[in-house]
């Protein structure tokens, strides 16, 4: 955990940038010795952010599967997909 003063934002923008994108962890910036924001790499927020909506969805399928919620199993998707496919490359029956 890389903590520090605001101040040194203003001070030391390139050294706390240089510090997040190696780090890829964020930095935690005090103002009167109390957290105050924030700073990160937007590379590695954008993958947390990514993260996150996964664990999000993920979630949620398992809380529809605790639920007992029907889902599609592999070989119904299976099917499913075969079946668009074919109807792409053949024409939709009458």
């Amino acid at each position: 955990m890389h903590i520090r003063p605001s101040a040194s934002i203003r001070q030391n923008y390139n050294e706390i940038a240089a510090l997040c994108k190696s780090s890829g962890e964020p930095v935690y910036l005090t103002k009167n010795g109390r957290g105050d924001l924030v700073v990160m790499d937007i590379e590695a927020f954008t993958r947390r952010e990514r993260m996150l909506r996964l664990r999000e969805e993920l979630l949620a399928v398992e809380e529809d599967r605790l639920a007992g919620r029907a889902g599609v199993t592999p070989d119904q998707l299976e099917s499913y997909l075969e079946s668009i496919i074919d109807e792409v490359e053949h024409g939709k029956e009458a």
